[in-house]
Formats: structure tokens, sequence, C-alpha cells
């Protein structure tokens, strides 16, 4: 009976097939993907430091970490698409480290610099920035642009430029309700801009592997030179200049667009055709 058992239990069909196994990914894939998402958390660093040194009362500390963390975060969007290794899950760390640094960040540190003496009126405006934030990445995160040479909205880290550069000049701070009332303009204008339909230029499509990139480079080191030299002057020219970038595109295209259309060149008239002559019999 054990006999029987045994040979029935075998399969009708012969032997069984092995199931092909997946191919092993490589090593060096998962070292490479780790790569951008070390940028991502060194840009949530930055704005965790950001809000402690604001708490302190280290302004002047505070500030520059907002500036870095903007320089991270084009380095680690860059850095993704140059090795392949874009994915869900660095679009969302990164999303979320971006509401930290560009807007919890500068948000406290703005209260803490000017928006502190508005009392009840300083926190809704350092919430409104913190929401606007939080819309302006939910939005790109799901919107898919027409035209990749622009961002429909002032992008966030441009937005905590302002209120950042603006503490960094000048990081005495307001002390009267009088004085901090311009604070609310540095906070308000970029949050509305932020879920605004304004175009803002984006420098994503510019290729730096190009031919002629020796050129970008002697523009980066003097643009870095300019900021080595002067940094409090340069970095506050650098975020109010694009903040009213758009505008001055938006004020060319209405010229352009309500130019007086130029004539058309008048066209000869054609000459009359002679009568017709007498017919021959």
């Amino acid at each position: 009976m054990a006999d029987k058992v045994i040979k029935h239990s075998h399969p009708p069909h012969g032997r069984i097939k092995p199931v092909p196994r997946a191919p092993e990914r490589r090593g060096l894939r998962h070292g490479v993907s780790l790569l951008p998402s070390l940028f991502t958390l060194a840009n949530l660093f930055c704005g965790w430091a950001c809000v402690i040194h604001a708490m302190r009362g280290d302004l002047t500390t505070a500030a520059p970490f907002i500036g870095i963390a903007i320089v991270l975060d084009m380095l680690d969007g860059r850095i993704a698409r140059m090795t392949g290794t874009t994915s869900e899950f660095g679009l969302q760390l990164d999303s979320l480290a971006d509401l930290i640094s560009f807007g919890m960040a500068p948000a406290i540190l703005s209260f803490q610099w000017g928006l502190m003496p508005l009392g009840r009126l300083g926190w809704a405006a350092g919430f409104l920035f913190v929401t606007a934030a939080a819309l302006r990445l939910a939005r790109f995160n799901i919107q898919t642009p027409s035209d990749k040479r622009y961002f429909v909205g002032m992008p966030s880290p441009a937005a905590a430029a302002v209120p950042a550069a603006t503490v960094f000049y000048f990081p005495a701070g307001m002390q009267t309700y009088q004085e901090a009332l311009p604070a609310l303009a540095v906070v308000i204008v970029p949050a509305l801009l932020m879920v605004s339909t304004i175009r803002y230029r984006s420098f994503k499509s510019i290729d730096l592997g190009t031919k002629r990139s020796y050129r970008g480079l002697i523009l980066l080191a003097a643009l870095i030179a300019a900021v080595a030299s002067n940094p409090h002057e340069v970095l506050l020219a650098m975020a109010y200049a694009y903040l009213a970038s758009a505008f001055v595109g938006l004020a060319i295209a209405r010229v352009r667009g309500h130019r007086p259309a130029e004539p058309a060149p008048a066209i000869p008239a054609a000459a009359p055709e002679p009568p017709p002559g007498p017919t021959e019999p």
C-alpha cells in the first residue's frame, strides 16, 4: 500500500520545470539610489537646524541654513535625474523635507524676527506661509506642466529665500508693533505668490553638459565671488529679483501684446484694361 502511494505521488507529466528566478538587482544601483536621498536628508537637517537656532534667538546663524537647504534641494533632483534613480518614494520624501525647510522653518524664523510683536496677527501670517507652502508642494506633485521651462506659482524654495535673505541682511529684528507691520509683507507676499498662477522661470532646463558649459562655469564662479565678497547684499538682491522677475515678464508680454500692428505694404493697383477695339469685318 505504501508503494502505491509513493508511485501515485509523482506528477503525471514528467519532470517539474524549474521556476525562473528574478534577476538580482545590482548593488551599484542600490548605492546610487541612496545618493539623492542623502541630499534630501541634508536638506531636512538644514530646516531643523534653522528652527532650533531661530527658537534660541540666533537669527544670524538660522537664516543661512535655508540658503544651504535651497542648494541641496537643487542638487538632489538633478542627481536623481542624472543617475536615473527617480522614484515615487524620493518624490514624497523630497516634498516632506521641503515642507519643513521651506515652509515651517521660514515661518518660525520670520515670527522670531518680526512677527512676534504683532501677536495673533503674526501667528496668522506665519500659519498662512506654512499653508501656502503645503498647498504649493501638493499642487506641484499632481500637476503635469505643459511647459517645463516655467513653474506655475512661485517655487517654495524661492519663496523661503525672501524672508531668509531679509533676516540675514537685517538680523536685528522688529521690536514694536509699528516696526513689525512691514514684516507682514515679507511673509504674506511670497505666500500668495506660491499659490498663484503666475509663471516663474525654471532653471531645470539649463544643460550643464553642453559644449559651451565653460560659459556657465564662468558665470557660476562670478556668482560665487559676488556672494563671498558681499553675501548680505547679493543674496537679498537675488531673492527679490527672482520675486519680481515674473512681474517683469508679465509687463514685457503685455507690452508686446498691445504693440500696434505694422500696416501691410500697399499693393499697387493693377492698370485698367484698355477698352476693346472695333472688331474687324
